[in-house]
Order: structure tokens, then sequence, then C-alpha cells
């Protein structure tokens, strides 16, 4: 793989703008995991960036966190991150941000590109997500989807239609950059 200086600049842009998300959270009373950004991060990375470098922006994030660097939601860090309730969505970013990097080349369309977000960025991270959130808290499959699905689609749903409305406002001047 040969990776250019303007897409290491890329990279550590959106893993930047990862970092600054994670900052913004609201904790939920009732789950584990709390209301951020992030997803958005990931969407918009996987939009903007090519698949190699949408992955390598949210793989850097990761381990970034898990070396000690108060990265994660709300400025937590380390290994017991990844492997606490949060850590299945965490671990299915990487792979998110690569899935829509690789399938929006397949549609020009802004609805095309929104259910590409919605199926590839949150489906996606919501079905590694929430298995992993019952294993590691021992919730039944049912109560996990209760605390950390369900809560979290309407907020998914207006990131992904941000995420694709900027994609549309910004591929074109982006095009003569990445």
């Amino acid at each position: 793989m040969n990776i250019r200086t303007k897409d290491l600049i890329f990279i550590s842009l959106f893993t930047s703008i990862m970092v600054v998300v994670s900052y913004i959270k609201i904790p939920l009373p009732f789950s584990p995991v709390p209301i951020t950004l992030q997803t958005f991060a990931v969407m918009l990375a996987g939009l903007m960036l090519s698949p190699p470098s949408a992955f390598l922006s949210m793989l850097i994030y990761l381990l970034l966190g898990a070396a000690g660097v108060p990265v994660f939601a709300g400025g937590r860090a380390g290994l017991n991150v990844i492997l606490g309730p949060s850590g299945g969505y965490l671990l299915s970013w990487p792979f998110a941000a690569f899935f829509i990097s690789t399938f929006k080349k397949y549609s020009n369309n802004l609805f095309r590109i929104l259910f590409l977000n919605l199926v590839f960025g949150v489906f996606f991270i919501y079905l590694i997500g929430v298995p992993y959130l019952a294993f590691i808290t021992h919730l039944s499959l049912k109560k996990a989807i209760a605390v950390g699905l369900f809560p979290f689609i309407p907020g998914d749903i207006i990131k992904a239609v941000i995420a694709s409305y900027l994609y549309f406002q910004l591929k074109k001047p982006l095009e003569k950059v990445i």
C-alpha cells in the first residue's frame, strides 16, 4: 500500500475529528453507553476518505486510546475501555468506515449515500456493538438491544443525514485535494 503525504494528512485530520467529537458525551442513566458524535465522525471519514485511509484513521484513534491517550468518550483511555461495555462499538469503527468508503463509489445519489451510512455505518456498528455489550455486561440480547440500540437510533439517523449532506456539499471542492 502506497500512502502519500496528503493521505497521511487526511488520516490525521479525521483521527483528530474523532478525538474532538469524543469529548462531547451525554451519559444516559439507563445505558452504560453514552450518546456521542463518534458515529458521525466514522460516517464522515468513510465518505470523505479512501477505504484504507478511512480504516487507518479509525484504527489510529483506537490505538491512541488503547495506549493511554485520553481520546475515548469523555476523555477516557486504556484497554479497559475497549474491553468494557462500549468496546464492540469502538472495534467496529475502522470496519464501518472502510465499508462506507468502499461502497460509496457505487452511488452518486444523496439518498443512496444516506442508506449506505445507515446500513454500513449505523447498522454495522450495532451489529458488532450490541452483542459485545450483552456479553461484557451479562445482559440478555433483548436487554442489550433495549439499552444499546433503541435509544441511539434517532440520533444516529440524524447524524447519517448530516454526514451524507456534508459529503455532497464538500465532495466537489475536496476532489481537487484528496
